[in-house]
């Protein structure tokens, strides 16, 4: 991928979660409209864990699983989340590791980072930090984290091979990866994965399943699994084609239907685990 095209990716993704975070910040109770939230849902988080998060952590929940659940945290616990949004999955990690630990969030989107530091400060959490940068260059130094998760962000970056020597490269010796991501089953055309819209949607730059395994294991990580939670089929995914930013995005010679087709029964919701070797 070009260096015009990285770029393009990063600022849609970024002015589209800006606008999300915008909407949030508006809405105590909807989450924002036009977002990957859209197709995929709220992420499920247990009864308990929402009680005491601020409004607007909930209502910047855009991701497609609960990876502080599947990281299985303990007190102590250092966690990076990779792309973290309104804050709500480094705030619950922050309850889950405790005073003697720590929770970072990074975010490229600046938008994202206010509203964060906003429901961190109402949530009254010390043991938080937030971080402006991308998760293809980590602003961390070598091994500072024993936990690294993400929610429905990985998708997003247009270099995922650095995103994951990144989260290896701070992980300490015996730490574990634990990321809620949308996965292909299969490989999407050139002319799909180059839609803005469906790469802002979490689905054109989602890595098939074999793929995402061996970026992971060439990266160093161990046990890697990749878990399927959801599958999506054709309706599902015409939802997504409905919204205004894709079908603005479709040139004339691309037919929708023949994309819905071909999105159908390719893309879903799968946790995906890796270890760094102690």
């Amino acid at each position: 991928m070009s260096t015009s095209e990285t770029d393009q990716i990063h600022t849609a993704v970024r002015e589209r979660y800006a606008s999300a975070a915008r909407a949030a910040s508006d809405s105590s109770t909807d989450g924002p409209s036009g977002t990957a939230s859209g197709l995929f849902g709220r992420t499920l988080y247990e009864t308990g864990d929402a009680e005491g998060l601020p409004s607007g952590a909930l209502a910047a929940s855009l991701g497609c699983g609960n990876p502080t659940m599947l990281a299985n945290l303990h007190p102590g616990d250092v966690v990076l989340d990779l792309g973290s949004g309104g804050g709500i999955d480094v705030l619950l990690s922050a309850r889950r590791v405790g005073p003697t630990g720590m929770a970072y969030g990074l975010d490229m989107t600046p938008e994202m980072l206010d509203l964060a530091r906003k429901n961190q400060v109402e949530a009254g959490v010390t043991n938080v930090e937030f971080l402006l940068g991308t998760i293809e260059d980590i602003p961390l130094p070598d091994s500072t984290v024993d936990v690294v998760i993400s929610n429905c962000v990985v998708n997003l970056s247009p270099d995922k091979d650095a995103v994951v020597r990144e989260a290896f490269r701070v992980l300490k010796p015996g730490g574990r990866l634990a990321i809620s991501d949308i996965v292909l089953r299969r490989a999407l055309s050139e002319r799909t994965r180059r839609l803005i819209g469906l790469w802002t949607g979490c689905v054109a730059g989602a890595l098939v399943d074999v793929d995402y395994q061996a970026t992971l294991q060439a990266a160093g990580f161990e046990n890697v699994s990749i878990t399927p939670t959801k599958v999506y089929e054709a309706e599902e995914i015409a939802a997504l084609a409905s919204e205004r930013s894709v079908e603005l995005d479709l040139a004339d010679d691309l037919d929708r239907d023949e994309i819905i087709a071909e999105l159908a029964g390719s893309v879903m919701n799968a946790f995906v685990r890796g270890q760094r070797a102690g």
